[in-house]
């Protein structure tokens, strides 16, 4: 069996390594940058940090490199505290932003550096590169250099390099924030596809959703410091726990409305002249008289016609529309929900949107979520 055939086999899966953070926390002076974040990636799993600029992210990913080191808190790896290990013991692969490339290597130089310092014998140590390179699909660019590559290209000797030495953890720090929107929808794929092969536990960083929706078995929702939420993709996107989390991951609208009715099958709420019916979920359930807040997706709203009818319906007109080439993008103002976002499929559109233009709308009870203000702890 070749090595190449190796690293992409279904049994590789079991080459992954379980990792957990415990009570991770990072100050600087006054100012703290991650606080008592917890979680666990199973091995061979692939785990994405998400969040915005200054949530912790990028330094929880340097503490789990050893780069950094924490204030509280520990990393265990298989269930051995690591946390002390600088980064050269620490046996982990780590790929770029920049992609990091020494330019006056070749393409296989580059690769091989990481067993050079390892000491590994010339003939293992080729091998090695040509079944990194073959993995990536550049071994016939073995001898370029990295000016000679496209953006796309040198991203994949990144992930060679980072994968030639048989890595415990493979981590990623916005890896495909560089490049263009249709080579990173492309090299997305190729990522996911890699992960399968190599069945290595992968930790990315990004701030870009749709990269962490496509890319990850679980993702982890970090804002200012703290881990909001953890889920799978799908659950976290049909059900958000907070407006932050619904907000941050995809778009949605917020309805605000007092509870006037419960039931074990969900409960209605009023806003202004509008009773909205809502279907009984995982999220919260306030009481009656109280507030609640409800997570409703542009795609979930279907546009009615004169005689259609749906559990929750409000009238409106268009206050603004966008074309995207696949759909079209609606505001819709509305007199007691405020402006709602309507996404609206533009193959055979009901409508030929235009400002002005009066629209009736409606979901289903089970359609929205109800969420939490604030922002709460996974």
């Amino acid at each position: 069996m070749s090595e190449a055939t190796a690293l992409s086999r279904p049994e590789a899966r079991s080459a992954g390594h379980a990792l957990e953070l415990r009570g991770l926390s990072k100050r600087y002076g006054s100012f703290t940058a991650v606080e008592n974040v917890s979680l666990r990636v199973e091995s061979g799993e692939f785990l994405t940090l998400l969040g915005p600029s200054g949530s912790g992210k990028t330094t929880i990913l340097m503490m789990i490199a050893g780069f950094t080191t924490p204030s509280e808190g520990g990393i265990l790896l298989d269930g051995q505290d690591i946390t002390g290990l600088p980064p050269e013991k620490r046996d982990f692969g780590m790929v770029f932003q920049g992609y990091a490339l020494f330019p006056h290597m070749s393409v296989a130089e580059n690769v091989a550096f990481p067993l050079r310092v390892r000491a590994m014998g010339k003939a293992e140590r080729e091998a090695k590169v040509r079944a990194a390179l073959d993995l990536v699909q550049l071994d016939r660019f073995a001898e370029r250099k990295p000016s000679q590559l496209s953006g796309g290209q040198q991203q994949r000797v990144a992930l060679a390099r980072a994968l030639v030495f048989d890595p415990a953890l493979l981590l990623l720090d916005e890896p495909l924030s560089a490049l263009d929107k249709k080579l990173r929808a492309e090299l997305q794929e190729e990522l996911k596809a890699l992960h399968r092969r190599v069945g290595r536990t992968f930790v990315n960083v990004t701030h870009d959703q749709e990269e962490a929706l496509s890319l990850s078995d679980h993702i982890a929702i970090l804002n200012h410091g703290k881990l909001v939420q953890m889920g799978g993709p799908t659950a976290l996107y049909e059900a958000p726990r907070t407006r932050f989390v619904a907000d941050f991951l995809g778009k949605s609208n917020f309805l605000q409305g007092t509870v006037r009715e419960l039931a074990p099958g969900g409960m209605a709420l009023q806003a202004g002249g509008t009773r909205l019916v809502q279907a009984a979920g995982a999220g919260p359930r306030p009481a009656i008289g109280a507030p609640a807040l409800l997570s409703l997706r542009p795609e979930k709203i279907a546009l009615l016609g004169e005689s259609d009818a749906a559990e929750n319906m409000v009238s409106g007109e268009i206050a603004a529309w966008a074309y995207l080439g696949a759909g079209f993008s609606l505001a819709v103002r509305t007199a007691d929900l405020g402006e709602i976002r309507v996404a609206l499929p533009a193959w055979k559109a009901p409508i030929a949107p235009a400002e002005g233009l009066p629209v009736r709308l409606g979901w289903s009870a089970d359609a929205a979520v109800p969420v939490l203000e604030d922002e709460g702890a996974a």
